[in-house]
């Protein structure tokens, strides 16, 4: 699969990634157009604070699976070969360096 950001860039988004995601995240069953929409048009990206080469894509949704949540999904943008981590609902946004605003 494959999907891209704000910037266009092409995301890989592996099969085995797909398995991780539904399988430790099952609120995130039938989530993937979501996804994308959370890449393509975030309400905020941060930089992770723990690896440079991770970025968080942020988008408030308030009816979700599990209530209002934001959308996190998890990059890795290490040599320019951008990859799909994980992709999870969470209440808050991670501090960081903040790479795209919300406004």
């Amino acid at each position: 699969m494959l999907f891209s950001d704000i910037r266009d860039r092409k995301i890989r988004f592996s099969d085995e990634r797909l398995h991780h995601i539904q399988n430790d995240h099952p609120e995130m069953a039938n989530q993937i157009e979501r996804l994308g929409e959370t890449l393509r048009n975030p309400d905020t990206i941060v930089r992770s604070r723990t690896d440079n080469d991770v970025e968080l894509f942020y988008k408030l949704y308030p009816s979700t699976p599990v209530s209002s949540k934001y959308m996190c999904v998890v990059l890795n943008t290490k040599n320019n070969d951008i990859f799909l981590i994980t992709a999870y609902f969470t209440d808050t946004v991670k501090k960081g360096e903040v790479l795209w605003p919300s406004r």
